[in-house]
Formats: structure tokens, sequence, C-alpha cells
């Protein structure tokens, strides 16, 4: 027996004109939300008449599970706010199982991931005929990835977008299979009032992202697709 849904919405990069129409009429019906801390702009939280609004930093899942499904049981409409898109690097599948186990049903509304705005702020595609086809999400190792395979990925030639990696931009960096003249971008707060991009190549790319005082919360954009007039893409068919 299901007693109730849950509803798991993507807030978007950070502009909160970039949430979804549908997230948008459910963060206003809300009547318990529950969002990702300061990675959520605080204009969305702002916009929900939820009569409880909870703070997720620092909440275990069991917390964060227990304070869902009692609102449920409540008869409480219950909105889980992601940043970006919830399908990357939301941990939302073990929300799933947990709240299935408690005969709690779920219901995804996908947002724009951050990858989406930066290639917004940066002016171009992730993928550009002549440059790159195709597209490669990945993470550096860390506190909750013992392995990773940044150096293998990025032999490809591939667009590479590399999230969760700021704080280790060196070791990042160090790891890319590629001449260190190949394009990087990276982008501090993607679509946010105090969005910041720093633009260079493999071999300055950290110092000069260091030297805007960027440290956390930005995305790693390695490629052509950086810098396409430079690389020399080719024009797409649809134009032609």
């Amino acid at each position: 027996m299901t007693l109730g849904k849950v509803f798991i919405v993507g807030a978007g990069p950070g502009d909160p004109g970039l949430i979804t129409v549908k997230g948008m009429d459910l963060l206003r019906e809300a009547e318990v939300l529950i969002y990702a801390g300061s990675l959520v702009n605080p204009a969305l939280v702002s916009a929900s008449r939820a009569a409880v609004k909870l703070d997720s930093w620092g909440m275990s899942l069991a917390e964060l599970v227990e304070a869902m499904v009692s609102a449920v049981r409540e008869g409480k409409k219950v909105v889980r706010l992601h940043s970006g898109d919830p399908s990357l690097y939301g941990a939302i599948v073990e929300q799933i199982r947990a709240l299935s186990e408690q005969g709690v049903s779920v219901e995804i509304v996908p947002g724009v991931s951050s990858m989406f705005g930066a290639a917004a702020a940066l002016g171009t595609q992730l993928t550009l005929r002549g440059v790159s086809d195709s597209l490669i999400v990945t993470r550096p190792a860390g506190a909750t990835l013992e392995e990773d395979k940044i150096t293998a990925l990025s032999a490809l030639g591939t667009t590479l977008v590399v999230f969760l990696g700021t704080e280790h931009l060196e070791e990042v960096l160090a790891k890319l299979d590629r001449p260190e003249n190949t394009p990087v971008a990276v982008v501090y707060h993607a679509t946010w009032p105090d969005q910041i991009i720093v633009r260079g190549m493999i071999r300055d790319i950290a110092g000069k992202a260091r030297e805007a005082g960027i440290t956390k919360t930005a995305l790693i954009l390695i490629g052509g697709v950086v810098d396409p007039e430079q690389t020399g893409y080719q024009h797409s068919v649809l134009y032609s």
C-alpha cells in the first residue's frame, strides 16, 4: 500500500528563472520543502509557500527520509528540492529506495544541469561538429570515490565536464591525457549573480582560477568547444 508521494525536483543551476514550469508549480504548492542548502538559490526557497522548510545540509539519509515520510503520513505535499538536475550526482536512488521501503512513492521532475548553464555562460555548445561529437561527464576521486577514470576518459579527446573537482583542480589537470594547450574553462556559480568565468589551457588554468579566488562550486570544462573559433569547427549541415 502506498502512503503517498514525494516530489524530487531539480532546481536548475542557480538562476531562479531556470527552474522548469512544473518544478515551480510544485514548489509553490508544497506544504513541506526540503532543499539542498546553499546549492539552491534562496529566491526559490522564498518562492515556496511551504509552512515547513528544512535545509538538508548536515542531515543524514535516515533523518532526511524520516522527515519526508512523517510529512507524507500527515497528508502533506512534500517537495525535495535538489540543485541542477537530480540525476547528476544527486544521490537520489538511495532516497527513493528508503522511501519505497516506507511505502512512499517518488516522482522526479528534471532540472537544468549546471553544465548546460556553464555552456550558456561560455556562449558555446558541448558537442560541436569537427571538434567533439560526444560529451563525457565525470568527477575526480575523493571522499566518496576511491578511484576515478579521468586519464582514460580524457584520452578519448571528447568534451569533458568535471563535476566536484574544483578543490582538486591541480590533481585533475595532472591526470589529463591531452596536449597542454587544450582549452579549459572553469565556471563558478554558473547563472548565479556572482558567476565567474575563467578561460585558459591545461598548462595555465589552475593558476588563473586560483587568482580569481575559485576554490569550490565550479565546473571544469575541457576541450575544443571551450574555444571553438581557435579550434576550427565545421559548419552544421542544418545550415548548409
